[in-house]
């Protein structure tokens, strides 16, 4: 018996040996502190010392894809007109060279597919803009071409002020009329359709110039009119974060939405611009390069 004891009492001695080391380490400071002042006696020490344990590793969260702010916002363009405005429900970049926007931004969810407010269809000049220089709807007259939104208008039915300003001017790009109220409608419907089964998605889409004097509308300010446009597509709902591009030529056309799917690297390298620069780099490399329509459908 007496043998026994002994090897539990020794075991015991081990045990405590390493609970004091790792108070040392652990708890150094205030546990340290009051083991030597003698505060804190010994038995109550492996509470205490668990206690501490928890603490420490109650730790933050490693950043995620959800935690950064504004994913959807493209990193600023270089040697280009950029003057960017806040609106109710999107951000745009517009170019005062070309009277149009770079592009235009903004993050659809549920919440905002909500329907509490009619299409206004009353176009505005911007009210940040100089009056002199702000494009107006009358530019568009006999031009041929549509007022076409960039972020459209059913994006914007959740609120009065964010339906007003779909309609400035800054949020328009001339348009092939078959294409606005075709294939590119089709896009933004597919958009709110994503949003609904996804949850939030971030969205940027905005004019192509592939020559370097476009042509141009308007009697009173030249409006650069645009070769094509493109729409790029973050998700990171349920599934794995996943992005997609379109590219579509500004002229009539009636054709599958998977005739205009391109990766988004494949966007930026037609169009200059950096999108999601938010997400972290390798999230970023990794859905910028692949792309899958059916992920989307």
């Amino acid at each position: 018996m007496a043998r026994r004891k002994s090897k539990k009492k020794s075991s015991k001695g081990v045990v405590w040996f390493v609970l004091l080391v790792c108070a040392a380490f652990i708890g150094y400071g205030p546990l340290n502190n009051a083991l030597k002042s003698g505060n804190i006696r010994l038995d109550r020490l492996p509470q205490l010392l668990n206690e501490n344990l928890s603490q420490n590793s109650t730790t933050q969260p490693s950043s995620t894809v959800t935690d950064a702010q504004g994913l959807e916002l493209p990193a600023p363009l270089k040697n280009v007109s950029e003057t960017i405005l806040k609106r109710k429900g999107y951000t745009v970049s517009y170019n005062s060279w070309l009277n149009v926007p770079n592009w235009v931004a903004w993050e659809l969810n549920r919440d905002k597919l909500v329907e509490r407010e009619s299409r206004s269809d009353k176009f505005l000049p911007d009210p940040d803009l100089p009056t002199d220089k702000a494009v107006t709807t009358d530019d568009y007259k006999h031009s041929g071409w549509d007022r076409g939104h960039m972020c459209p208008a059913g994006d914007n039915r959740w609120h009065w002020r964010a339906m007003q300003e779909s309609f400035y001017m800054t949020n328009i790009c001339p348009q092939n009329h078959n294409l606005n109220r075709g294939d590119w409608k089709e896009l933004e419907e597919a958009c709110r359709r994503w949003a609904e089964q996804e949850g939030p998605i971030y969205i940027a889409c905005g004019p192509i110039f592939y020559n370097r004097q476009p042509r141009t509308i308007g009697s009173k300010h030249k409006i650069a009119v645009p070769d094509a446009f493109f729409k790029v597509i973050l998700c990171t709902g349920s599934r794995q974060p996943r992005a997609i591009g379109f590219i579509y030529k500004n002229t009539s056309g009636n054709r599958p939405l998977d005739s205009y799917v391109n990766s988004v690297d494949q966007v930026e390298r037609i169009t200059g611009i950096d999108f999601f620069p938010a997400l972290p780099d390798d999230v970023e490399k990794k859905v910028e390069a692949e792309y899958n329509l059916k992920q989307w459908q």
